[in-house]
Protein backbone atom coordinates (compact mmCIF):
# COMPACT_ATOMS: atom_id res chain seq x y z
CA UNK A 1 0.00 0.00 0.00
CA UNK A 2 1.46 3.42 -0.94
CA UNK A 3 2.59 5.46 2.03
CA UNK A 4 2.77 2.43 4.32
CA UNK A 5 5.58 2.54 6.85
CA UNK A 6 7.48 -0.37 8.29
CA UNK A 7 9.06 -0.44 11.68
CA UNK A 8 12.48 -1.89 12.23
CA UNK A 9 12.24 -4.74 14.71
CA UNK A 10 14.86 -7.18 15.99
CA UNK A 11 13.92 -9.65 13.23
CA UNK A 12 13.17 -7.18 10.41
CA UNK A 13 15.20 -4.19 9.25
CA UNK A 14 13.94 -1.66 6.70
CA UNK A 15 16.34 -0.70 3.91
CA UNK A 16 15.89 1.57 0.92
CA UNK A 17 16.52 0.95 -2.77
CA UNK A 18 20.13 2.07 -2.30
CA UNK A 19 22.27 1.76 0.79
CA UNK A 20 25.80 2.16 2.09
CA UNK A 21 27.14 -1.23 3.19
CA UNK A 22 30.33 -2.47 4.82
CA UNK A 23 32.36 -5.55 3.89
CA UNK A 24 34.56 -6.09 6.95
CA UNK A 25 35.71 -9.54 5.82
CA UNK A 26 37.51 -8.07 2.81
CA UNK A 27 38.72 -4.76 4.25
CA UNK A 28 36.13 -2.50 2.61
CA UNK A 29 34.75 -0.12 5.25
CA UNK A 30 32.08 1.37 2.93
CA UNK A 31 30.67 0.75 -0.54
CA UNK A 32 27.47 2.12 -2.04
CA UNK A 33 25.11 -0.66 -3.13
CA UNK A 34 21.86 -0.98 -5.00
CA UNK A 35 19.34 -3.17 -3.21
CA UNK A 36 18.13 -5.47 -5.97
CA UNK A 37 15.20 -7.78 -5.25
CA UNK A 38 15.37 -8.92 -8.87
CA UNK A 39 18.80 -10.43 -8.37
CA UNK A 40 19.14 -13.75 -6.56
CA UNK A 41 22.78 -13.39 -5.57
CA UNK A 42 24.65 -10.28 -4.51
CA UNK A 43 27.30 -8.98 -6.92
CA UNK A 44 30.52 -7.05 -6.35
CA UNK A 45 32.72 -5.08 -8.73
CA UNK A 46 35.96 -7.08 -8.98
CA UNK A 47 38.83 -6.94 -11.43
CA UNK A 48 42.08 -8.80 -11.95
CA UNK A 49 40.23 -11.97 -10.90
CA UNK A 50 42.71 -14.87 -10.68
CA UNK A 51 41.60 -18.32 -9.55
CA UNK A 52 44.21 -20.76 -8.23
CA UNK A 53 44.58 -24.04 -6.40
CA UNK A 54 46.05 -24.12 -2.91
CA UNK A 55 46.31 -26.60 -0.12
CA UNK A 56 42.77 -26.69 1.14
CA UNK A 57 41.07 -26.07 -2.20
CA UNK A 58 40.09 -23.66 -4.92
CA UNK A 59 40.73 -19.97 -4.17
CA UNK A 60 40.43 -16.65 -6.00
CA UNK A 61 42.45 -13.44 -5.81
CA UNK A 62 40.85 -10.23 -6.97
CA UNK A 63 40.89 -6.48 -6.44
CA UNK A 64 38.10 -4.06 -5.56
CA UNK A 65 37.70 -0.36 -6.28
CA UNK A 66 35.10 0.51 -3.62
CA UNK A 67 34.51 4.06 -4.85
CA UNK A 68 32.61 4.85 -8.02
CA UNK A 69 34.57 6.67 -10.75
CA UNK A 70 37.97 6.43 -9.03
CA UNK A 71 40.63 3.78 -8.41
CA UNK A 72 41.35 5.20 -4.93
CA UNK A 73 41.64 2.78 -2.00
CA UNK A 74 42.08 -0.29 -4.19
CA UNK A 75 41.74 -3.39 -2.02
CA UNK A 76 43.35 -6.77 -2.81
CA UNK A 77 41.38 -9.82 -1.62
CA UNK A 78 42.08 -13.56 -1.45
CA UNK A 79 39.19 -15.89 -0.57
CA UNK A 80 38.09 -19.50 -1.00
CA UNK A 81 35.81 -20.08 -3.99
CA UNK A 82 32.40 -21.04 -2.67
CA UNK A 83 30.87 -21.83 -6.07
CA UNK A 84 30.86 -20.96 -9.77
CA UNK A 85 27.55 -19.87 -11.31
CA UNK A 86 26.20 -18.91 -14.67
CA UNK A 87 24.50 -15.54 -14.26
CA UNK A 88 22.34 -13.60 -16.71
CA UNK A 89 22.73 -9.84 -16.28
CA UNK A 90 19.84 -7.41 -16.58
CA UNK A 91 21.04 -6.70 -20.13
CA UNK A 92 20.76 -10.41 -21.01
CA UNK A 93 24.51 -11.12 -21.05
CA UNK A 94 25.35 -14.61 -19.72
CA UNK A 95 28.58 -15.01 -17.75
CA UNK A 96 30.13 -17.63 -15.47
CA UNK A 97 31.19 -15.99 -12.19
CA UNK A 98 33.08 -17.02 -9.10
CA UNK A 99 31.05 -16.90 -5.89
CA UNK A 100 32.66 -16.06 -2.55
CA UNK A 101 31.17 -15.88 0.94
CA UNK A 102 31.48 -12.42 2.49
CA UNK A 103 30.09 -10.96 5.70
CA UNK A 104 27.91 -8.00 4.69
CA UNK A 105 26.88 -5.22 7.09
CA UNK A 106 23.65 -3.59 5.96
CA UNK A 107 21.84 -1.14 8.25
CA UNK A 108 24.12 -2.18 11.13
CA UNK A 109 23.15 -5.86 10.76
CA UNK A 110 25.80 -8.34 9.70
CA UNK A 111 24.70 -11.29 7.56
CA UNK A 112 26.61 -13.82 5.47
CA UNK A 113 26.28 -13.19 1.75
CA UNK A 114 27.05 -15.18 -1.37
CA UNK A 115 28.66 -12.64 -3.69
CA UNK A 116 29.48 -13.07 -7.37
CA UNK A 117 32.55 -11.32 -8.76
CA UNK A 118 32.16 -9.33 -11.97
CA UNK A 119 33.29 -6.14 -13.68
CA UNK A 120 30.79 -3.46 -12.63
CA UNK A 121 33.12 -0.57 -13.48
CA UNK A 122 30.63 1.06 -15.83
CA UNK A 123 27.59 0.39 -13.64
CA UNK A 124 25.97 2.96 -11.34
CA UNK A 125 26.77 0.93 -8.24
CA UNK A 126 29.87 -1.11 -7.43
CA UNK A 127 27.70 -3.63 -5.57
CA UNK A 128 24.24 -5.17 -5.76
CA UNK A 129 22.65 -6.77 -2.71
CA UNK A 130 20.39 -9.60 -3.86
CA UNK A 131 17.53 -11.63 -2.40
CA UNK A 132 19.67 -14.32 -0.75
CA UNK A 133 21.10 -11.66 1.57
CA UNK A 134 17.83 -9.74 1.93
CA UNK A 135 15.74 -12.72 3.09
CA UNK A 136 17.81 -12.70 6.26
CA UNK A 137 15.48 -10.18 7.87
CA UNK A 138 15.36 -7.15 5.57
CA UNK A 139 12.31 -5.35 4.16
CA UNK A 140 12.91 -3.11 1.14
CA UNK A 141 11.06 0.20 0.91
CA UNK A 142 11.70 1.44 -2.64
CA UNK A 143 10.61 4.98 -1.75
CA UNK A 144 13.59 5.39 0.60
CA UNK A 145 17.34 5.82 0.13
CA UNK A 146 19.93 5.13 2.82
CA UNK A 147 17.50 4.01 5.53
CA UNK A 148 20.43 2.19 7.13
CA UNK A 149 22.48 5.36 7.52
CA UNK A 150 25.44 6.86 5.74
CA UNK A 151 29.14 7.28 6.40
CA UNK A 152 30.46 10.76 7.15
CA UNK A 153 30.48 13.39 4.41
CA UNK A 154 34.21 13.03 3.65
CA UNK A 155 33.76 9.30 3.03
CA UNK A 156 30.72 9.87 0.81
CA UNK A 157 32.68 12.42 -1.27
CA UNK A 158 35.35 9.76 -1.94
CA UNK A 159 32.72 7.82 -3.84
CA UNK A 160 32.82 10.38 -6.64
CA UNK A 161 36.57 11.04 -6.58
CA UNK A 162 36.23 14.43 -4.94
Amino acid sequence: MPGQTYETTPDRTVVGWREWVRLPGVGVPWIKAKIDTGARTSSLHAFDVRPYEAEGGHRVRFSIHPWQATPADETAVDLPVHDERTVRSSSGHVETRYVVLVPLVLADRQVPAEVTLTDRDEMGFRMLVGREALVQGFVVDPSVSYAGGRPDRATRKKNWGR
